[in-house]
């Protein structure tokens, strides 16, 4: 793996300190399934996206096309 810098702003910081605190959690796991909701998030709309690019019906497909001529 490439080195890899991570710089978070110091209110995320401090809120991940206060949650931490606060939830009795360990901060690397707080941040593992913050990052793992993300990436589900993201998965689903991506999919959503790529079947409202290819699940045209008829009409949609041919629609504004004149194939009479």
């Amino acid at each position: 793996m490439k080195d890899i810098k991570i710089e978070l702003k110091l209110d995320k910081l401090e809120s991940l300190e206060y949650y931490a605190k606060l939830l009795n959690k360990d901060i690397n796991t707080m941040l593992d399934e913050a990052l793992e909701r993300y990436f589900v998030e993201e998965q689903e709309k991506l999919i959503a996206k790529e079947q409202n690019a290819t699940n045209l019906d008829y009409d949609e497909f041919w629609g504004g096309f004149d194939l009479e001529d």
